[in-house]
């Protein structure tokens, strides 16, 4: 995970007003104002003005640093949506087993769903989708979590490109659906029993693939 999104996981503890901060460590501030802001009210509801004040800063300082309420979106969506990735090139990444592999796929999901300050919502549910860029982005993290399954598909079962991303895309989209429905359903089923229930069904599919090389 980048700095940056690593800082923007945490609650917001905004310093006296006039406390001096690096730029990176300001930035990274009013980006964790501007969640909790966003996630709270919604993008078109929320002013600039709120974000100042949960940051405890001027409006001037905070336009030092974002131009406008659709750059500082943007930049926080973009935080958000390069965490996704991350968790998800990680969770395949850190061992060659594919069961592993796809149940570290499908935790990767829940942990973000689960982490704190809706940063889920504001990727996926936020009322800015209609906006290009912003559709642009989610977008493209969710092509690149596919990307990064089909890689390892294609080279360990030997399908061609078309076929292993479509199983890519089946596994991106189970994790990500149920990984919101578990949310929205206020969590009834413990996360590590979710995630063992929906890592079980998607690797008895996969399962079915055989391996081209041990």
């Amino acid at each position: 995970m980048s700095e940056t999104a690593a800082k923007a996981s945490g609650s917001v503890q905004a310093p006296a007003r006039g406390a001096r901060l690096s730029r990176s460590a300001r930035r990274a501030q009013l980006l964790l104002a501007a969640r909790d802001v966003f996630a709270a009210q919604g993008y078109h509801a929320a002013a600039m003005d709120d974000i100042a004040e949960k940051a405890g800063v001027s409006k001037p300082v905070l336009y030092q640093h974002f131009p406008g309420k659709l750059e500082l979106y943007r930049a926080l969506l973009t935080t958000y949506a390069d965490e996704l990735v991350a968790r998800v090139r990680d969770a395949i990444g850190n061992t060659s087993d594919n069961r592993q592999r796809v149940h570290a796929a499908v935790a990767a999901y829940f942990d973000f769903v689960a982490g704190e300050g809706h940063a889920y919502r504001l990727v996926f549910e936020s009322d800015l989708r209609s906006e290009p860029e912003a559709a642009a982005l989610v977008d493209g993290a969710l092509t690149k979590c596919i990307d990064a399954v089909a890689e390892v598909v294609t080279q360990d079962a030997g399908l061609d490109a078309a076929r292993a991303r479509l199983l890519a895309v089946g596994l991106v989209g189970l994790s990500q659906v149920t990984a919101q429905y578990w949310l929205d359903s206020d969590q009834g089923i413990p996360r590590d029993e979710a995630v063992g229930l929906m890592s079980a069904l998607a690797w008895k599919g996969l399962a079915g693939f055989p391996l081209i090389h041990d």
